[in-house]
């Protein structure tokens, strides 16, 4: 048997990649909007990062 036959035996299993991609898109516009409200101080912080020797 194939792993559709299982899957289309369950009920409301449709909706999980729904919730899958909800999840995705919402996490993907948090970064971005965490991304653009960084102060420039704070993003030359974090380039220099790899090159500190610490």
């Amino acid at each position: 048997m194939k792993f559709e036959t299982y899957l289309e035996n369950i009920a409301g299993i449709s909706i999980y990649p729904l919730i899958s991609l909800v999840l995705f898109v919402v996490f993907f516009f948090l970064v971005i909007y965490w991304m653009y409200r960084l102060d420039k101080t704070e993003i030359e912080r974090i380039e220099r990062l790899p090159l500190d020797d610490k």
